[in-house]
């Protein structure tokens, strides 16, 4: 059983920094492409400034998505670390930054 511990704090350790991570990076893109629209639309003159405004504000609601999205995918890696220290025993201080750059988590004895 404990190598079944190991495994999955293994995974998990790997895979939330990376869902994290993939979650910014989809934020990022949906704002550049937001800026790349409202200077598209800024710079049409030819075309009126109401005719970009139903894709400027779905563009939003999907940003506003991810955004809460990060929230939440955050709100999970909080209640992974209470699982691991209340099931495992791990002693959890500090999370990888970047997926990675993980190290094994050490049981406490």
């Amino acid at each position: 059983m404990p190598s079944l511990i190991e495994d999955t704090t293994a995974r998990l350790t790997r895979d939330i920094p990376s869902a994290e991570l993939r979650i910014d990076d989809a934020l990022i893109a949906i704002s550049i492409l937001m800026t790349s629209i409202v200077t598209a639309r800024r710079d049409t003159p030819d075309a009126p400034a109401v005719k970009g405004q139903a894709t400027i504000r779905r563009l939003a609601r999907a940003q506003s998505a991810l955004i809460d999205a990060s929230g939440d995918v955050l709100r999970v890696h909080d209640d992974l670390l209470s699982i691991g220290r209340e099931v495992a025993g791990y002693d959890l201080h500090e999370c990888p930054r970047v997926a990675g750059q993980v190290t094994p988590l050490q049981a406490v004895a």
